[in-house]
């Protein structure tokens, strides 16, 4: 799936999404929360609308025989919508954060300094199908009073244009700017890199889909961006640990749909875990769908099973596959998933408080999840946080992708003269 070349009818977008940005910065707190309580019901309003939409977009991808996981990305269905909705509606209920006032980290003799949240401005979204993620975005980006520039894919373009239409309507009623939601007409005069250097105008770009897109974006851009990772999540599987955590971890991990951000993918071995408990979870795998893949000493004793080749083990499957791999011990699989795994979100089962301890500071990724399923959800109870993603880059921010991540901060400091 590529995103297909554009900007040139749009060359003004970013200007125009900065100057929203400039407004919604000036605007009120009530009124951000009524803008996105009308973005939920816009969203249900036009739900059907927004369905047939993205019926069309299923049917051309069928008929352009584009490959799995890209229809389920692409699909939209009632339930789909309705979480949407949710998160809409659990922004609007969460405590403000910008303005928001905190210590600073120094001060001065003849005054008083403090910090403040405040928006970063300008943000751009490229992403690859997951069409309600411009709503989720443009929710989040409302609550943090950014405004949000979308650049979607070609196979998504009706869906993206009736649910940006949604959003729009909202704005009007409530009577912010429009600009604060715009997405970028999709033509093939111009590429990605029109707009990732419009670093006047942009604070942030964030890409969000594959790696081969994150890749793209982040090579070209001017503007700061914002890496975000989906899949090759690894579990080390101790000796120590049950197949009932080890199957646990694994299938939990898979639920989320339609995104498998933290899906687990691929399983070291500890030497001494017993091999009937290995082949019974292969078998509860199979059952459920999913297609066993094992590296070269795997495969001289169970040769059923795919051997997977060496550049697998640093790529997401994004598909119901899981590769197996034997290793020596807990060090050796620590230094394996810090050199191969998305960095992102990685795992152990074990029941040795010694080794939990081990893997969580020797791991080298944002986030580290012992006898616990690394399963990724933007919506959970409310009044609890909502995530766009998850980012594996080093520096900060990085891990889940909250409200505060879209914020930067202010220090303010008042004299006494």
């Amino acid at each position: 799936m590529n995103i297909e070349n554009s900007l040139s009818v749009a060359q003004n977008l970013p200007r125009c999404a900065h100057q929203g940005a400039l407004e919604l910065a000036k605007s009120k707190a009530d009124r951000r929360r009524g803008a996105l309580e009308a973005m939920a019901l816009a969203i249900q309003r036009h739900q059907n609308e927004i369905l047939e939409a993205n019926t069309l977009d299923l049917e051309a991808s069928r008929m352009a025989e584009a490959r799995e996981p890209i229809v389920d990305w692409l699909k939209l269905t009632p339930a789909r919508l309705e979480t949407t909705v949710e998160i809409l509606q659990q922004l609007a209920s969460l405590p403000e954060p910008i303005g928001r006032i905190m210590n600073a980290a120094s001060g001065f003799d003849d005054g008083h300094t403090y910090s403040q949240r405040i928006p970063l401005g300008a943000i751009a979204l490229i992403y690859e199908a997951f069409p309600e993620l411009a709503a989720i975005a443009a929710g989040m980006c409302l609550k943090t009073a950014n405004s949000l520039l979308l650049l979607g894919v070609s196979e998504a373009t009706h869906s993206n244009l009736a649910i940006v239409r949604a959003l729009k309507s909202a704005l009007e009623e409530v009577g912010l700017p429009l600009e604060c939601v715009e997405l970028v007409p999709l033509s093939g005069e111009n590429s990605i890199k029109d707009l990732v250097t419009q670093d006047d105008y942009l604070s942030l770009v964030i890409p969000y889909g594959r790696p081969s897109l994150v890749k793209e974006v982040a090579e070209q851009a001017t503007v700061p961006v914002l890496r975000t990772a989906m899949g090759n999540c690894y579990l080390y599987w101790s000796a120590s640990a049950s197949l009932e955590t080890a199957r646990s971890m694994i299938l939990e991990s898979h639920k989320n749909q339609p995104d498998p951000v933290n899906a687990i993918e691929k399983v070291l071995i500890d030497p001494n875990q017993k091999s009937s408990s290995l082949v019974r979870l292969w078998n509860i795998l199979k059952e459920k769908g999913f297609e066993i893949r094992v590296d070269e000493a795997l495969h001289e004793e169970f040769s059923d099973f795919k051997l997977a080749n060496p550049s697998e083990w640093n790529q997401p499957y994004l598909t119901k596959t899981v590769a197996f791999k034997g290793v020596a011990n807990l060090e050796t699989a620590i230094a394996w998933i810090n050199c191969y795994s998305s960095a992102h979100a990685d795992c152990l089962a074990t029941e040795s408080y010694q080794e939990s301890r081990q893997f969580a500071l020797e791991i080298n990724s944002a986030s580290t999840f012992i006898n616990e399923s690394p399963r990724f959800s933007r919506y959970r109870q409310p009044g609890s946080p909502i995530f766009l993603g998850m980012s594996n880059q080093k520096f900060s921010p990085r891990g889940a992708i909250s409200l505060e991540t879209l914020t930067t901060i202010k220090q303010i400091v008042l004299g006494n003269k």
